[in-house]
């Protein structure tokens, strides 16, 4: 298999990977666009308008953009992050360039048509709504709220509905000029595909863009912070994060690594030591995730109201008991699940497609599957060791919690559990 790179003049990069036997291929465009690229005025519009893209174009209704796309069999859809926006489809082999002409027509010439505004303002304030009535949704929300404070990384994306209901044609087509520039955007592509016939293709689409000149977006500081509703619900949904490295840092791996083994799976310790043995909760588990300048290792459990002080601090105890007894052993099951992971990902075009597109983000480049390797293999113990004890050591942590509270619970009582 091979990663091919090329830049345009305009500064939009195009990857691709051939994956040989395979009859179908992903491709789409990431923007490098999200809710931390907005202004607190505008919190919720990235995500608008990736709902807006689909709903008629210059050259295609919305009716005519799905059934271009499905009257070959295939699929077409994206999504909005706090760093990317991402419009991508899967297809068949002979129709990748439909494909792409259609992502194309999407992105550059959405005509905003205000009656369809109102309807889709409508859908997404459903969303918000379901998003409101779903604990283990909002919990993250605010997670992010108190870990990131007036800044725009900490705010939803899905926005708030008094300012989603505010948004106008102009409002739309002012972020898609200032954001949507050929410089932040990487088209990718995988499976049965020809890259210099993309290349060709883009070029036409993408071609005569200008690149932008987008202000730098605010840096994340991470915050200790907390936020506890007490709500009558089944459960109280308790989270806890502690700032993580970024993308580019060296110690992602180990952050990664050391969350896998403390909560990544059955096998964890969070897991054994929580549900296993002392049955206080169906599901709970930790994730490192990673932004461009910061990241947060995020941990989750569901528990009874009366139990989740107690699970709190058996959660502070596992992370002190990490930093002094992470096993080899453990180390080289989280290192085994996490290689298995990426490989056992990368056999579907689209998974490849998305990697391809992070990288180049990112690094400007594919690093090779062996060098990602070498460095999961490179983290050692002793480094996922350390990595907890920092973690203990700064005590840096925020916390939210939704649902039935049976007794106190604050960040710091947890510092002073992990000071003990």
């Amino acid at each position: 298999m091979s990663v091919k790179i090329n830049r345009l003049s305009n500064g939009m990069r195009i990857v691709t990977e051939n994956m040989p036997g395979m009859k179908s291929a992903s491709i789409g465009v990431w923007v490098n666009v999200g809710g931390r690229h907005e202004l607190e005025s505008q919190n919720g519009i990235a995500h608008f308008l990736e709902h807006m893209a689909f709903k008629g174009t210059k050259r295609r209704s919305a009716l005519q953009i799905a059934e271009a796309i499905e009257d070959v069999g295939g699929y077409i859809n994206a999504y909005t992050s706090r760093e990317m926006t991402a419009y991508y489809a899967r297809v068949l082999e002979n129709d990748v360039e439909l494909a792409l002409d259609v992502i194309g027509d999407i992105i550059l010439n959405p005509i905003f048509d205000p009656n369809e505004i109102e309807v889709e303002r409508g859908v997404i304030l459903q969303e918000i709504g379901q998003s409101l009535d779903t604990p283990d949704d909002i919990v993250f929300d605010w997670l992010q709220e108190v870990s990131y404070p007036d800044q725009p990384l900490g705010r939803t994306i899905l926005g708030p509905a008094d300012k989603v209901s505010k948004f106008s044609r102009d409002d739309l087509s002012g972020f898609v000029k200032e954001n949507y520039t050929p410089d932040q955007m990487v088209l990718s592509a995988a499976g049965s595909v020809d890259h210099n016939a993309i290349v060709a293709q883009a070029e036409v689409l993408f071609g005569d863009r200008k690149p932008g000149n987008r202000p730098a977006f605010v840096p994340g500081t991470f915050s200790n912070g907390e936020r506890l509703e007490n709500k009558d619900l089944e459960q109280a949904h308790f989270t806890l994060a502690f700032e993580g490295p970024n993308y580019k840092s060296p110690d992602i791996y180990t952050a990664q690594i050391f969350s896998t083994a403390f909560g990544g799976g059955m096998s964890s310790r969070l897991f054994q030591e929580v549900r296993e043995k002392r049955g206080l909760c169906y599901t709970i588990f930790s994730s490192a995730g990673a932004y461009s300048d910061t990241g947060t290792l995020t941990l989750y459990a569901g528990t009874s109201g009366d139990q989740v002080a107690g699970l709190a601090e058996i959660t502070m105890d596992e992370l002190k008991r990490a930093a002094d007894d992470m096993s080899d052993e453990e180390v080289a099951r989280a290192r085994a699940q996490m290689k298995a992971g990426l490989l056992m990902g990368l056999e579907s075009p689209a998974s490849r497609a998305e990697r391809l597109a992070r990288m180049v983000a990112i690094w400007d480049r594919v690093p090779d599957l062996d060098e990602v390797i070498a460095r999961v293999d490179d983290v050692s113990t002793a480094m996922v060791r350390d990595f907890a004890g920092g973690l203990v050591q700064s005590q840096a942590m925020a916390m939210a919690v939704y649902g039935p509270l049976g007794s106190s619970l604050s960040v710091g009582d947890l510092q002073a559990r992990l000071a003990a």
